[in-house]
């Protein structure tokens, strides 16, 4: 019996023996091991801005490449548009046009018009001269008694049309001095107006086929070839402003730990090896798409994912868009 005491005696100094190493090892490896740091990782994005050509036509020559940089002003691509070129020509026309009838309003009737028009109110001014002496004449032998009243008020009559006859040739005479009506000379001169609207929209037209930088950048993308055919609004290259970079960071909420709009932060870059200043400027939760979901229901909830933009704090030479940026808690 002394001897199954001794031997259960040992089994528990066996367990107990056991129980303590495994408490020994684990707090070992507690201590001696350390847990990898959580990472958010981001990446570099720059502002971009695609180089479009209002009018539809084909590609006729390319002045840059992929990678070259390119300051505001420089020609980066000449497109053909015959269409364009088609309608300066009508355009032109119709100022043409509208100019020589503006002309022809505003100078009135030809020199032979006038010259009859006067020649016609000289012919009523002597016959209404005439008039007046035969009725003066009648008048004379009417008040003598010699002929009758009747035939007084025919004279009469016929100086009063000569009269009104004289007035009408003045009339004629006057309007082709004058000229057109004022809103005759204001409508010609108003479809002068349109017609150099017209001309300055196709010459916008025709400026489109000429594309140049609007700001300094790099050329990022190119998109179609010598010789292809692009549509109205379609990108023609893509020019990436180098000036103008930042990072983006898609952080859950539990992780922000005190990042908000200002704050500073340090990230590495691993393109580099080397560590960075940079202050964020917007933040904005993702949305329910991007919501970390609770696997549990008890003590867990759900966490919103953060969109975190930040830029350098000084100017870091050598960063690149899509370059990897790392923030270590």
């Amino acid at each position: 019996m002394s001897q199954a005491k001794t031997q259960h005696n040992n089994i528990l100094l066996a367990i107990a023996g056991f129980v303590v190493v495994v408490i020994i090892v684990a707090i070992i490896g507690f201590f001696a091991l350390d847990r990898d740091p959580e990472l958010i990782q981001g990446q570099v994005e720059v502002t971009e801005y695609r180089v479009s050509s209002k009018v539809p036509g084909r590609i006729l020559e390319l002045r840059v490449k992929e990678g070259d940089f390119v300051k505001a002003g420089d020609t980066l691509a000449i497109l053909d548009a015959p269409e364009v070129r088609a309608k300066m020509e009508q355009a032109q026309g119709a100022e043409a046009a509208a100019a020589a009838l503006e002309l022809k309003a505003q100078n009135g009737a030809r020199q032979e018009q006038i010259q009859g028009a006067y020649q016609v109110w000289q012919q009523a001014q002597a016959g209404v001269e005439i008039a007046k002496k035969s009725y003066d004449r009648i008048q004379r032998l009417f008040d003598e008694g010699v002929i009758s009243a009747q035939k007084r008020d025919e004279v009469y009559a016929q100086y009063k049309a000569m009269e009104a006859q004289e007035r009408a040739a003045k009339s004629q005479y006057d309007m082709a001095v004058n000229g057109a009506r004022r809103e005759d000379k204001l409508a010609a001169m108003a479809q002068v107006n349109r017609a150099r609207g017209a001309v300055s929209e196709v010459n916008s037209y025709i400026h489109e086929t000429v594309q140049i930088a609007q700001m300094d950048g790099e050329v990022s993308n190119i998109y179609p070839k010598v010789g292809e055919l692009v549509g109205t609004g379609s990108p023609i290259m893509t020019i990436s402003v180098m000036t103008d970079m930042w990072g983006t960071f898609n952080v859950r909420e539990d992780q922000l730990n005190g990042l908000a709009v200002g704050s500073t932060f340090t990230a590495f870059v691993p393109a580099f090896n080397k560590d960075i200043q940079m202050k964020v400027y917007y933040m904005k939760d993702q949305g329910s798409y991007a919501v970390w979901k609770a696997t549990k229901a008890n003590g867990q909830y759900d966490l919103k994912t953060f969109e975190v933009k930040a830029r350098p704090v000084d100017k870091f030479d050598g960063l690149r868009p899509g370059m990897s940026l790392i923030i270590k808690e």
